[in-house]
């Protein structure tokens, strides 16, 4: 178990998932947060990376910092997806290890899984064929960071694990539609065209693709859980169990916006995978599951964007 008045560092504080471990931590009555602003600290520096460590020392190390983005932006820059997620986990990981973190757990994601992959997608698939093309590039960096776990746990007895949640959402995520993914895209194109009366709003691809969703409070839930009673090398799976095809998610979204336009699909667009869902009986095994609904999760949300544009009445 993790002492409460221990050294905890959060990489990457200040974004979706990592704000909500912070709130997570704090809640449960962890105090001694690191939490150095980008500013202060590139995980992309590898001698800046160093330094924090040899200077500050956590015990316990959440690897939640990267570059994120939707199908778009992932297809727009694999490069940078790759490049920028690879320096991260490199650096982070490899600081932990010659620094002396007791314990650190690397999120992974979801599309490091191969893109024909059988459903629910179990652990022991990583690796058997390639990712999806359109998020190669992200995927593959975080398949990396999470085999350097692995292989640092074999060869040093490091207690450095990682895991594997299905797509997240939550508060405080980007609702660039350059940028976003797709559920702070849909909420802002939703409430869009309800202010300015469009007839209609366009779907990405088929709107058949199916896709499960994990809050991000119960994501932060998940991992403080498995920082104390997980230590297996390979990384395990972390998912809500509820499914919803991307037509069923924009007719949720729709109705929680209150628009009244017609959903238009555009099939010339891509859809990623036919199909995305972990098999989380690993987990549910060790006695965690999540707690959050989609409609619950979507609500709070959609409140959480009216809050960040100024129109909370």
């Amino acid at each position: 178990m993790m002492e409460r008045d221990s050294k905890i560092y959060v990489a990457g504080h200040s974004g979706m998932a990592g704000s909500a471990l912070v709130r997570r931590l704090r809640a449960a009555g962890f105090e001694c947060l690191l939490l150095p602003t980008h500013q202060e600290l590139d995980l992309t520096k590898q001698d800046k990376v160093e330094a924090f460590f040899r200077r500050e020392r956590p015990r316990y190390v959440f690897v939640a910092a990267g570059l994120v983005g939707g199908i778009r932006a992932n297809s727009e820059a694999p490069a940078d997806f790759f490049s920028v997620n690879m320096a991260i986990a490199q650096n982070v990981i490899l600081s932990s290890h010659a620094y002396g973190v007791e314990k650190l757990l690397y999120l992974g994601s979801a599309c490091m899984y191969p893109a024909n992959c059988r459903q629910p997608m179990g652990e022991d698939a990583l690796l058997t064929d390639l990712p999806e093309v359109t998020n190669e590039g992200y995927a593959l960096a975080k398949i990396c960071g999470c085999r350097l776990c692995s292989y640092l746990q074999r060869q040093y007895g490091d207690r450095f694990i990682s895991t594997i949640p299905a797509n997240a959402y939550g508060l405080h995520d980007s609702f660039d539609p350059q940028k976003s993914h797709v559920i702070p895209a849909l909420i802002a194109k939703f409430h869009r065209a309800k202010m300015e009366c469009l007839p209609q709003v366009e779907l990405w691809g088929s709107g058949r693709a199916l896709r499960e969703f994990l809050y991000t409070e119960d994501l932060a839930d998940g991992c403080i859980y498995l920082m104390e009673h997980y230590e297996e090398p390979g990384p395990i799976n972390m998912g809500s169990g509820e499914e919803v095809s991307m037509q069923r998610l924009a007719e949720i979204i729709r109705d929680i916006t209150g628009y009244e336009g017609e959903i238009v699909c555009d099939a010339s667009k891509p859809d990623g995978m036919a199909r995305r869902m972990v098999d989380s009986t690993k987990i549910s095994q060790l006695g965690w599951q999540a707690k959050t609904s989609l409609q619950v999760g979507l609500n709070l949300v959609y409140q959480d964007y009216l809050s960040q544009i100024g129109e909370m009445g």
